[in-house]
């Protein structure tokens, strides 16, 4: 049985932690999006060194546990001499984390622009730069709308694995209520309501946006 109290007694802490992940998501948000596009450009430069640079990154971190991108901040960096708080860590790691997953998207995005398109770009006098910024990347993002949209909603579900350090998000203050009350079952179904708050909008304003691309498109 749900237990309405649990909620209303624990509401500043509720509170607290659902504002705290709307901050560390759309960080993370941010940065992971503007981070996978410069390594997907890496990934398909004309240069065998930052195409080594890109393979090894996206590699590395789709390879390996959030939790452990999570901890190389939080317990790695302090063996180094500086110390990040939860928060700080748990959203570096998302976003690094997100943005090897983001940056293969956009590549395929990249990839699928028909090659034509960089040549006459090219031979009408733009620089590679350039033909990025202003011909291929639009045209890739605009693509890749729909599999960039699946990862900005796993970024806010797995924005819950900065409760493992102390992050001070949704279920850092969940636990915190469950130790409290000993209501593990409505602790967490209040936790877990939070989050379709924030997945629900975002779900529809991506599947909205996909619409209206495809109509204009």
């Amino acid at each position: 049985m749900i237990d309405l109290s649990v909620l209303t007694d624990n509401w500043s802490s509720y509170l607290e932690g659902f504002r705290n992940t709307i901050i560390a998501s759309l960080l993370a948000l941010i940065g992971s999006f503007i981070l996978g596009v410069i390594v997907a450009v890496f990934r398909i430069a004309p240069s065998k060194v930052l195409n080594t640079l890109g393979a090894v990154y996206v590699e590395f971190f789709r390879n390996i546990p959030l939790l452990l991108v999570v901890y190389l901040f939080f317990l790695g960096l302090p063996a180094l001499g500086l110390t990040l708080n939860g928060f700080i860590s748990g959203t570096l790691g998302l976003m690094i984390y997100t943005s090897s997953y983001i940056a293969e998207a956009i590549r395929a995005g990249i990839r699928s622009v028909p090659s034509g398109q960089t040549e006459a770009a090219r031979s009408s006098g733009l620089t590679y730069n350039q033909t990025m910024r202003y011909v291929v990347l639009p045209q890739a993002i605009k693509i890749v709308i729909p599999p960039i949209s699946n990862q900005f909603l796993n970024l806010v579900k797995n924005s819950s694995i900065l409760g493992v350090v102390a992050g001070l998000d949704l279920m850092y203050f969940g636990d915190i209520v469950n130790a409290d009350t000993y209501d593990a079952v409505s602790s967490y179904v209040f936790v877990a309501l939070f989050y379709l708050l924030l997945t629900f909008p975002l779900s529809f304003a991506s599947r909205s946006l996909e619409r209206r691309l495809a109509h204009s498109g």
